[in-house]
Order: C-alpha cells, then sequence, then structure tokens
C-alpha cells in the first residue's frame, strides 16, 4: 500500500503535466515581479495570470520543427494568452526556467523520499525494541564472533537511517535553488528583485552567485546523498539474505502462500526481494558518477547535462522511492527464528568466549600473549575435532592453575554479553 502510494505521487512529479506547470508558475511569477516594479501593466498582468496555459501536444507538435522546448513551450502559452504575452519571458533566458523548475522536481521528489526513509525509521524502531534482548551471534568476516542481540542490529540500521534522513534533508535544502538572473547570471536584463520575488514565491533561495545556470555541484550533492542511502539498503539487504542462507536461517523474507521460489526445485525460498534491492542499490549508485561528471561544463554553461539529468532525475528517485518502500514491507514482515538464533550461538561449542577467558587470566597475572597462547590452542581443538571448548578448558592445568571452576562457569554466561543493550538502546533512543 505504501509502495504503490508514493510510487503514484513520483510519477505525477516527473509528469510533463507537472514539469511545464513549474516552468508557467516561473513565469508568472517573473511577471508579478516585474508588474510589482511598474514594468508590466496591472491590466496585463491580470490578463496573464488568468488565460496563462499550456497544451503538451501542441508544444510537441512547435518543438518538432523549433527544436527548443522552451521556445515552444512559450509559444503554446502565447497562444492562450494573447497580445500581452510580450511580456512572459522578459530578460530570462531558457536555464532560468529549465534550473529553477528541476531544481523544484528534484526538491518534491526528495520530499517523497523524506517520507520514506521516516517511514521505515518507525518500522525499524518497532523491530529494535522487539527483539532487543534477542541473542544472537555477532559475525565478523562471516564467522562467528561474540553475542550480540538481533534488536541491536535493527537498531544499528534505524540509527543509520536517521543518519540518511539528515543527508538527506541537506541535500534537499542545498538542491532548493532558483536562479532568474539572465543569460550569463549577471542581470544585466532582468533586476535582482524580480529574482528575489520569484525565489520567495516558489519557496526556494536564490543562488547566490550564477552563470546562465544553477552550478552542478549541489546536484552532485543531491545524487551522491541518494546513492548513500541507496548503499545503506544494499548493506542491509545483504545481511537479510545471508541470514537467509540454508545453514544460517536466523531471519528469512515472508513468503506468501502460492508463492514459488524456483521453476526447478519446488523446495526453494529464495530471499530475492533483498536481491532486488541489492540490484536497484547499484543502479542508484551509478547516477551519482553521471551527476559529478555534470559538474564540469564549459565557461557559463553547456547542455552537456541537460540529456543527463533527463534521465537521472526521475530514474534515480524514482527507483529509491520504489527501493525503500520494498524494503520497509521487507522488515516489516521479517520472519525472525529466534529459536535458531540460540542454536547457532551454541554452534562453536562455547568458543565465542574466549576473549572473557583471556582477559580474567591476564587479570590473575598471565601475560597478554601467554593467555592467549593458552586459550587458542584449546579453541583450535574445539576447530578441529568438535570437542567442547569448556570441558577442555577444566582440564587444562595450565588453566585450572589460576581459574577455579565456578569462575570457568561464570565466564559462560551468555548476558554477561547483552548487559549494556539497555544503554545502546538508551543512547540511541533517548
Amino acid at each position: 500500500m505504501i509502495q504503490r502510494y508514493s510510487r503514484e505521487v513520483m510519477r505525477k512529479i516527473w509528469s510533463e503535466e507537472n514539469k511545464f506547470r513549474k516552468w508557467l508558475d516561473i513565469e508568472i511569477a517573473a511577471c508579478e515581479a516585474w508588474s510589482n516594479i511598474g514594468v508590466i501593466p496591472s491590466k496585463s498582468l491580470e490578463i496573464i495570470i488568468n488565460k496563462a496555459n499550456f497544451n503538451i501536444d501542441r508544444i510537441n507538435q512547435i518543438e518538432s520543427e523549433v527544436k527548443h522546448d522552451v521556445i515552444a513551450f512559450l509559444t503554446s502559452v502565447a497562444e492562450f494568452v494573447g497580445d500581452d504575452s510580450r511580456f512572459i519571458h522578459k530578460g530570462l533566458t531558457s536555464s532560468d526556467v529549465l534550473d529553477t523548475a528541476y531544481n523544484l522536481l528534484l526538491k518534491e521528489a526528495g520530499m517523497i523520499l523524506l517520507d520514506d526513509l521516516k517511514n521505515l525509521a518507525e518500522v525499524l524502531k518497532d523491530k529494535a525494541v522487539k527483539y532487543k534482548m534477542t541473542p544472537m551471534i555477532g559475525r565478523s568476516h562471516g564467522v562467528h564472533a561474540e553475542p550480540i542481540t538481533f534488536g541491536l542490529k535493527m537498531l544499528l540500521w534505524y540509527d543509520e537511517t536517521l543518519r540518511n534522513i539528515e543527508r538527506l534533508k541537506k541535500a534537499i535544502e542545498s538542491i532548493s535553488i532558483g536562479k532568474i538572473s539572465g543569460a550569463v547570471g549577471t542581470f544585466a536584463n532582468i533586476p535582482p528583485e524580480v529574482e528575489e520575488y520569484v525565489c520567495k514565491k516558489l519557496s526556494v533561495k536564490p543562488a547566490p552567485v550564477s552563470t546562465q545556470i544553477v552550478q552542478r555541484d549541489r546536484h552532485a550533492e543531491y545524487f551522491t546523498t541518494l546513492a548513500v542511502i541507496a548503499s545503506s539498503f544494499e548493506k542491509f539487504s545483504i545481511e537479510i539474505r545471508h541470514l537467509q542462507r540454508t545453514e544460517v536461517l536466523e531471519a528469512e523474507e515472508f513468503f506468501s502462500k502460492g508463492q514459488k521460489g524456483s521453476s526447478a526445485m519446488p523446495h526453494k525460498r529464495n530471499p530475492v526481494l533483498s536481491e532486488n534491492v541489492t540490484g536497484l542499490a547499484r543502479l542508484v549508485r551509478s547516477y551519482s558518477i553521471a551527476a559529478m561528471e555534470n559538474v564540469a561544463l564549459w565557461h557559463e554553461r553547456d547542455i552537456s547535462h541537460s540529456s543527463v539529468e533527463r534521465v537521472i532525475g526521475p530514474d534515480a528517485t524514482t527507483n529509491l522511492d520504489f527501493l525503500i518502500c520494498r524494503f520497509t514491507n521487507i522488515i516489516k514482515n521479517l520472519v525472525v527464528y529466534q529459536d535458531n538464533m540460540l542454536k547457532n550461538i551454541n554452534q562453536t561449542k562455547g568458543l565465542i568466549f574466549s576473549q572473557r577467558v583471556m582477559l580474567l587470566l591476564t587479570e590473575k597475572g598471565v601475560s597478554r600473549e601467554e593467555a592467549y597462547r593458552i586459550v587458542q590452542r584449546n579453541a583450535m581443538k574445539v576447530w578441529e575435532e568438535h570437542l567442547d571448548f569448556k570441558s577442555l578448558l577444566q582440564n587444562d592445568s595450565e588453566i585450572t592453575k589460576f581459574l577455579s571452576m565456578d569462575e570457568l562457569d561464570e565466564l559462560f554466561d551468555l548476558n554477561y554479553h547483552t548487559k549494556n543493550i539497555e544503554y545502546i538502546f538508551k543512547r540511541v533512543l533517548g
């Protein structure tokens, strides 16, 4: 439901209707500003406001002849307005309209993505709280390390999502810039008051200085922010894919009734949604490269960036919107196997407590190097001979010389590793 709704909104944002409506809003606002300083008669402004409109089919027809989209648009508008259309686009260059409108579209799309992330954050927070004290093994290099909790993993993702929210807010702010300063940005044929009025009305800030265009480092910041966000989702999705592996099976994507995992093997339940998110993240990341390539343009501008932005604007935002909504549904419906988590903790027969043994030995006066050697010697027997780590320690004279049986028992307490989970949660959630 969430996914369908946001995608429909995103499609409307990038529709031709919305694009040309933004162009018209800018042109009318500029006319209002000119009228405020006495250049356009109030009667003419009233006619422009009441009559100005456009016809998309007509724009396309004109563009096929003149090969210029803004001129085609202005010609269509003029056909609605009549003689007073001579005041429209006064002192403006095409990029005044194109760049300001494009940034408004990116801002609108960014606000949808911001809502997506906030929704995901709430879902992750709920999961974190629900599984706060559910123990599972922590892994480094894919190998069992020491116990964590599944809630802590969800809290980590929640915290990263909050950072992505802040990154996106800053990117939206950076892109919320308008430019109505004429052909090369010098205000030669249009006063700064017009730009100030238009930008204020459209809720963007005027570019402090510009050429014929808004500088593309702003857009690079926006798209690289989307890339960072997508990278977080790839990270989250890869983790789910690992946890769903048969030999792990600690969490699994919801498998609906009637769903099929393989055309050949009826038993398969594959993490296809997480794999889809992983692939889309790569795609969104690739757009950031194109955006950075757009930063370096010739002199006061060229239009090599234009064709790129027609693609990456709608594609990057729409794909990221879909990606976030899909991942939100994955987390919301995630199947968590707590028993398997505990089973996997015990799989290495107590090896996960090796650091505690080593540290206590050092507290008893053993050098760190010697303590490491003694503990590792026993640990390797567990790996190679599948023996019980605690039993090996209890029968090792180098260990029992320093540690009693009660002390060894205490070292194998799982709760030791989760004793500060509550503290971490309070630090993140308040």
